[in-house]
């Protein structure tokens, strides 16, 4: 069975360094990987146990701090590793159909009035006017601490994935509202 986003996630961060899960739901949260993975704490303590069963992980100690309770770390085994860099691999090469809601709404969105729809993408742009500031806020952050591009290559991506989005939400906006593109729902 193929290594789950999450799985991915977890792989990565032990393949920095060996850590209990907790201190790798703290980084991934840090990171901003919250963003492109979806992630709570028992879902990572699930995939790390996961990752140990199928001898992808394993534990290296347990140690207490304090009050707290006892922490296992996890490092990452040669067949990991192994099976971390097979997966990257295998989903850089194939495209996957990942079922987005947003464009199921927009093949949907004919059954609304136009002037609902345009009101509600322009709601849609402000949200993303708010996640393009974001991201440059942790570009900057990451080169002003002179991070390898490398490292957030993602954020990149994401930002350049975003603007051409929000390009295309104003232009089917323009023709809507220009009556350029037929609408069974014109108005309310």
């Amino acid at each position: 069975m193929p290594l789950s986003s999450l799985a991915i996630s977890a792989l990565a961060l032990l393949n920095e360094r060996a850590m209990h899960p907790y201190e790798m739901y703290q980084l991934l949260l840090e990171r901003h990987e919250d963003r492109i993975v979806r992630v709570t704490p028992g879902s990572l303590y699930r995939t790390v146990e996961r990752l140990t069963q199928d001898g992808l992980a394993e534990a290296t100690g347990t140690a207490r701090e304090g009050n707290r309770p006892e922490r296992t770390t996890y490092a990452i085994t040669a067949p990991g590793r192994t099976a971390l860099v097979d997966r990257i691999r295998e989903i850089l090469r194939e495209p996957v159909n990942e079922f987005p809601t947003f464009a199921l709404a927009l093949a949907e969105a004919h059954n609304a009035p136009a002037s609902a729809v345009c009101a509600d993408l322009r709601d849609h742009l402000k949200v993303i006017d708010g996640e393009l500031a974001d991201i440059d806020c942790l570009v900057a952050k990451a080169r002003a601490r002179d991070i390898d591009e490398a490292y957030w290559v993602t954020a990149d991506y994401i930002r350049h994935m975003t603007v051409a989005q929000q390009d295309w939400i104003n232009g089917f906006i323009t023709r809507l509202e220009k009556g350029d593109l037929s609408w069974p729902h014109p108005q309310p």
